[in-house]
């Protein structure tokens, strides 16, 4: 998978997972899809993702390889 995937993949997980808790735990949780939500708005914008800098230290190819 190349950067974007994983970072459309991490997102979804992180929204998913935060309802979940939300629904189960406590409603703060939603913060944090809301973070999740405003980091996604914000690189839209500016062109700076925080987790494309971590995943990029994790050695995930930016692009996908052409076969």
């Amino acid at each position: 998978m190349c950067m974007e995937n994983w970072i459309r993949a991490i997102a979804g997980s992180f929204i998913l997972i935060s309802v979940g808790l939300a629904w189960l735990v406590d409603l703060h949780w939603l913060l944090l899809t809301a973070f999740v939500g405003a980091n996604l708005l914000q690189s839209a914008f500016t062109g700076f993702c925080p987790m494309e800098n971590i995943l990029a230290k994790l050695g995930v190819a930016r692009r996908p390889k052409n076969n």
